[in-house]
């Protein structure tokens, strides 16, 4: 994979769009909803592939209460087809108790 050819771009998605569904499962929702807004953004994408710090960003908060959006890197690799989701910024701190 040569540097020169990867795509790069930053996407806010969304993701409050999960919050309209049942409570059990919205992490499970946002999960696939990151990758159906990629595969929409990059249609010649066969392969997307989602970096663990983004899933441990969704499930931060557990399986009911997702973030409401997410800002990831979406680095894009012509020749292998693949689309590589990154998390673009570091969680916000909260504060402890």
């Amino acid at each position: 994979m040569s540097e020169a050819q990867v795509k790069r771009s930053v996407h806010v998605i969304p993701l409050s769009r999960v919050y309209f569904g049942r409570r059990m499962n919205r992490a499970d929702r946002a999960v696939r909803l990151v990758r159906k807004y990629v595969a929409r953004h990059y249609k010649q994408a066969e392969k997307i592939v989602i970096d663990p710090l983004v899933n441990k960003f969704i499930w931060s908060r557990g399986r009911e209460k997702p973030p409401r959006r997410v800002v990831v890197e979406i680095r894009y690799d012509p020749e292998e087809k693949t689309a590589k989701v990154l998390l673009a910024r570091s969680p916000r701190k909260t504060k402890t108790a």
